[in-house]
């Protein structure tokens, strides 16, 4: 297989098939592979603007059910450093956020065994009261699901209802390699993927826009990380919700799992592939948050146009030993430095200021 023939197939417009993709992940040079990501970031994305969101992550608990073996976030219930947070907490995290021009929250947390829909209507509500300006970008579709079961309600009904409470978009956390061998080994107790684009296809149906994501570099093979980007490129076919793909590397540090962490060589040509692939979803985002600024900045580049939020807080990842930290100022430097304008956005993409 040579460039050629999927140079064409991109210049006219047609999609690569998963060979194509295969053979690009696995065998093409990768500063080619990179230049025709960045050939589709340009046509896509002609105003040469590199964007990011003032947002906070909020984790209101580590208490997961779902005790996967890649995360070093989660706790038991009876952990002695098990939590949950009261409303009152959230609320002052959440207005220092504000204080920061923010306009994003991205609440997440594990499989909590008894936390009902109630809780999270009770929460969204007083927060679209007191925080009109952030929109609520929280959960995941575990996390509905979870929700769902403890409350004896159908997923349509939970989903419904957590969106007439303030839910205004979904996170495409959860997502792994979509591929259920693979869950099978990292996260056993999650739910398969199937579920995971149900709930993503529900929200898309109740015009509720999503992100998607990749965490790679665990145990998958690379047939399975070209599966992952055709299923998200195939529900994107189906509903046009997702407004964003955020691939991101394992970080092993901490974990169950254990390992190596993918090389930043790998991270690239995975960023370039999902470009390459995903050509029906209009951002890719570079993720600085596990790669650090140097690499993120490299990977606007290869296929990014975003570099996701300034993240005032972040538990997760940070969890695993991987704590980049980068204020807004210094994302609008890198940005520039890089050649590209800075432009602050809102979570659907729309743009609040150039810089």
């Amino acid at each position: 297989m040579t460039f050629e023939p999927i140079e064409q197939k991109i210049a006219a417009g047609i999609p690569i098939d998963r060979e194509e993709a295969l053979w690009l992940l696995t065998e093409a040079d990768l500063l080619k592979t990179g230049k025709l990501a960045d050939t589709i970031r340009q046509q896509q994305h002609p105003e040469n603007q590199v964007t990011f969101v003032v947002d906070r992550n909020v984790n209101y608990s580590n208490v997961c059910e779902s005790q996967c073996k890649f995360c070093a976030f989660y706790r038991s219930s009876d952990a002695a450093d098990a939590y949950l947070l009261d409303y009152d907490e959230i609320f002052a995290k959440v207005a220092e956020l504000v204080e920061y021009d923010g306009t994003q929250l991205l609440m997440q947390g594990g499989l909590h065994p008894t936390l009902k829909i109630e809780w999270f209507e009770t929460l969204f509500r007083e927060l679209m009261e007191r925080f009109p300006q952030v929109q609520i970008h929280s959960l995941s579709p575990a996390e509905v699901i979870q929700i769902a079961k403890l409350s004896d309600l159908t997923m349509e009904e939970c989903l419904l209802r957590l969106q007439q409470a303030g839910l205004a978009s979904v996170p495409g956390g959860g997502a792994e390699i979509l591929v259920d061998e693979v869950r099978q080994v990292i996260s056993p107790n999650k739910i398969g993927w199937k579920k995971w684009a149900w709930v993503m296809e529900e929200a898309h149906r109740l015009g509720m826009r999503t992100t998607a994501t990749m965490m790679f570099g665990s145990a998958e093979k690379p047939v399975d990380i070209i599966e992952h980007l055709f299923r998200i490129r195939e529900i994107q076919e189906r509903t046009g919700g997702f407004t964003a793909f955020i691939p991101w590397s394992y970080q092993p540090d901490n974990t169950e799992l254990g390992g190596e962490a993918s090389s930043g060589i790998e991270y690239l040509k995975v960023l370039a592939v999902s470009r390459i692939v995903l050509d029906n979803i209009e951002n890719i985002q570079a993720s600085w948050v596990t790669q650090g600024a140097r690499m993120a900045q490299v990977a606007l580049f290869f296929g990014g146009n975003d570099l996701g939020g300034t993240m005032l807080e972040e538990n997760v990842v940070a969890a695993a030993g991987c704590s980049f930290r980068m204020s807004q100022d210094e994302i609008i430097e890198l940005v520039r430095a890089a050649g590209f304008i800075p432009a602050r956005r809102t979570t659907e993409y729309q743009v609040l200021q150039e810089y």
